[in-house]
């Protein structure tokens, strides 16, 4: 099966949704990106975004934490019912990354992806590069994140 049969272009899948509690964001934050309104609350308070909030890349890693959790999910399905999952490799880049709104503590992001368009490589046979459009949306309806993403595909 392909990733194409699986999910048509323009078929938005939610893949899940993360809180952001302030621990996870300063545990995170002091690891990759130690900034004061990151990791101080009471200092993020005299920052731009006035309160703390999460890394850009936080978010980044949230949206893959809940698309490995619903990929897990879905192959094991697909092979529950007797289906070969498609087999989904690297990615081979992202572009057009967007922070649009901040991650504040407390803030639930759903995440979700999108195929565009899968195109066979023709450097590999067998082998189609498939793009996505990945979002994260706050409990407010708010696009916080949002990029193009690549992933590769084996048959």
């Amino acid at each position: 099966m392909r990733l194409i049969e699986l999910s048509p272009p323009g078929k938005r899948i939610e893949t899940g949704t993360l809180l952001f509690t302030p621990e996870d964001i300063i545990r995170f934050a002091r690891k990759f990106d130690p900034q004061p309104f990151h990791v101080d609350a009471e200092a993020a308070k005299h920052y731009v975004f006035g309160g703390l909030c999460a890394s850009g890349w936080h978010t980044c890693a949230g949206w893959m934490k809940t698309f490995m959790a619903y990929w897990t999910a879905e192959v094991a399905r697909l092979e529950a019912a007797g289906l070969a999952a498609p087999k989904l490799g690297p990615s081979a880049g992202f572009k057009s990354l967007q922070w649009l709104k901040p991650v504040y503590a407390g803030d639930s992001i759903t995440y979700s992806v999108t195929l565009i368009e899968s195109r066979p490589l023709t450097s590999r046979t067998g082998t189609f590069i498939n793009l996505t459009e990945n979002d994260g949306v706050n409990q407010h309806g708010e696009t916080v994140i949002r990029y193009e993403g690549t992933v590769l595909e084996f048959t």
